[in-house]
């Protein structure tokens, strides 16, 4: 009798809970533009706050079977004959040659240039997105791979290759300073879209790359210490999509819950989890720094804004700040949660459940760059189009011309709104589902102390979510 009203009871505060949640619109987020809302922005803070809260309280009356059981479900879609990876990897090395020779040949607008459109916005965005959906894409197209198994042909070396171990306590390290580096030039830098500038600063880091596969090997290096075969590597674990070997070159395909995998990836270090956080507050920063708050920091009239140079050290000590305090927020809260449920340390619980952040990270550069690859995505077609900007049609597109019209249509905007909003919310409920399994299988405790030890993860999501609310509305310039 008493287990049939709990159950009853349970019932009907997840009808209640979807009601509630499906009546707030929640997006956090940064975006190159505000949207003025229609609604008080008193409103719209407190009802996007509400849904990610409620998310976590209605997630303590699923039963741990339902979402146990959610997450192994999968559904084959049949196989697929997959091409060797070094000869994809060739293929992605000749184009990035290719790109590279253009930022220095073609033309210095940088939206007439094939390679600042193709790294900033097809690569960088699209690519990450594609990551996401359709699985570890990454492993077939990194250009690494091809250039270093020709060294290792040429130097007759391949036998007594890597010439060291990948030390342990190295671990993400070398990840992490290179996203930092990444993210300074694309966020602080005076000219990142300049075409040479950009083509030098690639070539750099292709012979970093490579010296660092010689010297520990190209499992190793990939694995743990290239930013972005790292970056998109975790991406990979919110695929639906999974494919597994068979025979030789042929690939099973299946389908499952997004994020699923996430529960697969053992604790990482304190390296992997500051790499995981860097991500997330790099592009929070980007909203940031555009903000008049931010600007009005440094005395800078955001109405008259004269430019990157102004704010070139504020925005190098504005980026690391930024991420440290997003550091030291989570760390508390893993210390905090470790007060009510004392199974997990510390250390283990914060490698244990960044991995929750990964959905979180990729809502925000969604929501973030969404606008922006809507418009770039034309551009790419007219530099592919004519790569030298020289007149040439190859893709027969006649007089094609980019618009930015339907970022001021109203229909438009709604749908973008829309898709914005349904990807943080569809993040944040991918992010505490995955925190609630991993503090189940973390530990054998009781239900209730696991739950509780949640909370405070939880509170930081929700004080995120008003800072993202608030980049958001407020006013930014640039």
């Amino acid at each position: 009798m008493l287990e049939g009203i709990i159950v009853q009871f349970r019932r009907l505060i997840l009808g209640l809970a979807l009601l509630a949640a499906g009546t707030f619109p929640a997006v956090a987020h940064t975006s190159e533009m505000a949207f003025v809302l229609l609604l008080p922005t008193g409103y719209y803070l407190v009802g996007g706050t509400l849904a990610v809260a409620i998310t976590f309280g209605l997630i303590y009356f699923v039963p741990r079977i339902w979402l146990d059981q959610a997450v192994i479900r999968r559904w084959s879609i049949g196989s697929v004959h997959l091409p060797k990876r070094v000869w994809t990897s060739a293929a992605a090395f000749l184009f990035l040659a290719a790109l590279v020779a253009l930022g220095f040949l073609g033309s210095r607008d940088p939206r007439a240039n094939p390679l600042p459109v193709y790294v900033w916005s097809l690569w960088w965005v699209g690519f990450t997105f594609l990551q996401a959906l359709l699985g570890n894409l990454w492993r077939w197209g990194n250009p690494f791979l091809a250039p270093h198994r020709a060294l290792l042909l040429i130097a007759g070396r391949r036998g007594k290759l890597p010439l060291l171990d990948y030390p342990d306590w190295l671990g993400y390290w070398p990840a992490t300073l290179f996203f930092l580096c990444f993210a300074w030039f694309e966020l602080v830098d005076l000219a990142p879209d300049d075409p040479a500038r950009l083509a030098r600063a690639v070539i750099g880091y292709l012979l970093v790359t490579q010296i660092g596969m010689l010297l520990f090997g190209a499992r190793a290096w990939l694995g743990r210490a290239e930013a972005f075969s790292v970056f998109l590597g975790f991406i990979a674990q919110l695929s639906p999509l999974r494919a597994r070997r068979e025979t030789g070159r042929r690939y099973s395909l299946t389908l499952g819950p997004p994020g699923a995998r996430l529960l697969d990836i053992t604790p990482l270090p304190v390296s992997g989890v500051l790499f995981l956080l860097l991500t997330l507050a790099s592009v929070s920063f980007d909203g940031l720094s555009r903000s008049f708050w931010w600007l009005d920091l440094g005395g800078i009239n955001p109405l008259e804004f004269p430019g990157r140079s102004a704010v070139l050290w504020q925005n190098s000590i504005g980026l690391v700040a930024m991420w440290l305090a997003l550091a030291g927020a989570y760390f508390l809260a893993m210390a905090l949660g470790r007060a009510v449920n004392p199974a997990l340390g510390t250390r283990r619980a914060a490698g244990l459940f960044v991995t929750s952040i990964i959905p979180i990270a990729l809502a925000y550069h969604f929501a973030h760059y969404l606008t922006i690859l809507l418009v770039d995505l034309q551009y790419g077609l007219r530099v592919t189009s004519d790569p030298l900007a020289n007149g040439a049609d190859l893709l027969g597109l006649g007089r094609f011309y980019v618009t930015t019209s339907f970022l001021n249509d109203y229909h438009s905007v709604v749908m973008i709104w829309n898709a914005q909003a349904g990807a943080i919310i569809l993040g944040h409920v991918i992010a505490v589902a995955a925190a609630h399994l991993l503090s189940g299988r973390a530990a054998e405790v009781a239900p209730r102390a696991a739950y509780l030890g949640q909370i405070p993860l939880a509170v930081l999501m929700v004080l995120y979510t008003l800072f993202g609310l608030w980049l958001m509305a407020t006013p930014t310039a640039g």
